[in-house]
């Protein structure tokens, strides 16, 4: 019996050879179909084997396209030459590059459309909209593909600062600033601490979205916090465990297979190893901590997990749930410390 994917798959490549043209799917749904819930190091391999066999590729790739953004399929590029009748092997690693496409707030959906504005509308329509949003600017549009600048409380400001009539949007806007969806996205940063903002534009031309300077701030903390909360959390372990055990107890929990490796300290040891080393009771015992050894245990090596996850760069952020796991280690430690238990 063919697996999910392989049925979807196949009846995709049926459609194409057919010249039906097969319906865009959204990127969540797609990596679905193989058991998937995230793009992680294992799963992007496995879904783009699959891919493979079936001789197709995504559009945009679906690896880096924006989660629940709509992805198209493709027959892979044919070969020249004496390879002409077959179709290359799509690799199974694409541009790692992080796009600004990728963004929430690239990629508006329909029931959180953009917001914009025409030229010819009154500027209280704009002031209104701003507010009632929050905003600190809006497009000026006359279509979802035709950018005539953009409105700002700045560019309000100072029309109204130098006596100049402000009755319509088209007498208050100010050239607009817009990047494409695939911009690597520190390209693009220069131009949002300038601007406060950038539009995106599609593939399609279409004005996707609006990135501004706290979208990138949201988005910098989401990538950025994990990196700093194991970072903490493997310092108060190191912390912990310093000075309790010998050089050769040490060694003894090192990895048997990374033949050569030194270990002079715990702060050569991995977190798998602190876990072989406090795991053994009789190791723990020495630690002299008042908490119950089997929770902690159990807690640490979800860390660990969620470690493995973090550092293989995974293209979505790790789960909420995951980042509450840490932020709670962390506190459990921070309290070990407050009262000298570590």
């Amino acid at each position: 019996m063919k697996l999910e994917y392989e049925q979807k798959l196949a009846e995709i490549v049926k459609q194409t050879k057919e010249g039906i043209k097969p319906t865009p799917v959204i990127a969540r749904t797609f990596i679905g179909w193989f058991g998937a819930q995230r793009r992680t190091v294992w799963n992007v391999y496995f879904i783009r084997d699959g891919l493979r066999k079936f001789g197709l590729v995504t559009d945009p790739d679906f690896e880096y396209a924006y989660i629940d953004s709509e992805i198209s399929f493709l027959m892979a590029p044919k070969k020249k030459g004496a390879q002409a009748e077959k179709e290359t092997v799509p690799d199974l690693y694409a541009d790692p590059s992080y796009r600004i496409g990728r963004l929430a707030s690239a990629n508006r959906k329909a029931d959180s459309p953009l917001v914009w504005v025409k030229p010819d509308d009154p500027i209280s329509k704009a002031v209104t909209l701003m507010i009632a949003h929050d905003y600190s600017q809006l497009p000026v549009m006359t279509s979802d593909r035709e950018v005539k600048g953009v409105i700002t409380w700045a560019s309000l400001g100072s029309h109204l600062a130098w006596g100049k009539e402000c009755k319509h949007v088209r007498e208050c806007m100010v050239p607009h600033k817009e990047v494409n969806y695939d911009t690597y996205i520190f390209a693009a940063v220069e131009d949002i601490i300038a601007n406060q903002y950038v539009l995106v534009r599609g593939a399609d031309r279409v004005i996707t979205g609006i990135v501004t300077a706290t979208d990138l701030s949201l988005q910098f903390r989401q990538l950025g916090e994990p990196f700093l909360l194991l970072g903490e959390i493997e310092n108060y372990i190191r912390r912990m465990i310093q000075e309790k055990y010998t050089i050769g107890e040490l060694q003894g929990v090192c990895d048997p297979s990374d033949v050569g490796r030194k270990i002079q300290s715990v702060s050569d040891l991995t977190l798998g190893e602190y876990l072989r080393l406090i795991g053994n009771p009789d190791n723990w015992s020495k630690l002299s901590v008042s908490i119950d050894r089997e929770l902690f245990i159990s807690k640490l090596d979800e860390i660990r997990r969620i470690r493995n996850d973090v550092m293989h760069f995974d293209t979505d952020a790790i789960p909420d749930e995951d980042v509450r796991k840490l932020r709670d280690f962390v506190r459990l430690m921070q309290s070990l410390a407050r009262v000298g238990a570590i």
